[in-house]
């Protein structure tokens, strides 16, 4: 649970997110933005000391459309992440998770981006190894939820494929509108919504993409989620992770 008295200034370089407001708003052919030192320096660096290797506790995601390793943290068995922290983590990581679920975080959000998310619903590191990519895709899970890739992979060379890039054509892999190559302390976000096409060119040499995904969206008590939990939305599409 999140601690109201818990200090939580040295996480994030607020400045930066509000930087990309009016890009996030402008944007085509839906609603995104590419974040650039996402996190304060200091905390940044502890969460990439302490960034879970790849081993027995991530969980492979491989077919024709998508090649990538997940690990999740505690979740319901609808897929919901559970609040409060886990063991599995280090401190750093719980504090930020602890942060992401807050009331503090989610209206900043809220704020930028004017879709009205109230929730955490999804937090979970996403890896991509030599071979590892994601075909283009669209969710459009609902009308309130925002997805985030935060990126934790140092050194990555410009041109190279891993960062998820924003695409107008589904059908269409050379459509690509924009695609991140920093890599290091950033992030990208959007407007989840049925133009929102996104994917991962496969990785050539050996490296591993190192990430997390994060969902911010609606929830009521009465209707509970506005895009369904993981139950549903299985039963609707195929594809349910992102890069």
């Amino acid at each position: 649970m999140v601690n109201k008295m818990e200090d939580f200034s040295e996480i994030i370089n607020w400045e930066n997110v509000e930087k990309q407001k009016e890009n996030y708003h402008n944007s085509k052919p839906f609603k995104f933005a590419f974040i650039e030192d996402f996190f304060k320096k200091d905390f940044y660096d502890k969460l990439y000391e302490t960034y879970p290797k790849i081993d027995d506790s991530w969980t492979p995601s491989t077919h024709m459309a998508k090649n990538i390793f997940m690990k999740n943290w505690s979740t319901t068995d609808a897929g919901i992440v559970q609040k409060g922290d886990d063991p599995s983590f280090s401190k750093e990581w719980n504090k930020f998770k602890r942060y992401a679920e807050s009331p503090e975080f989610i209206e900043h959000f809220r704020k930028m981006t004017n879709v009205p998310v109230n929730r955490l619903k999804q937090f979970k590191l996403m890896a991509y190894r030599k071979g590892g990519f994601h075909v283009p895709h669209i969710h459009n899970d609902g009308p309130s939820t925002l997805i985030f890739t935060l990126y934790f992979s140092k050194g990555w060379q410009k041109g190279d494929p891993g960062g998820t890039y924003v695409c107008s054509d589904v059908d269409d892999v050379n459509s690509i509108v924009y695609e991140p190559d920093n890599l290091d302390n950033s992030a990208i976000l959007f407007h989840d919504g049925p133009h929102a096409s996104h994917g991962v060119r496969i990785i050539k040499k050996d490296v591993i993409r190192q990430g997390l995904q994060i969902y911010l969206e609606e929830y009521s008590e009465e209707f509970g989620w506005t895009a369904g939990d993981d139950v549903t939305t299985k039963e609707e599409r195929n594809l349910v992770d992102i890069s």
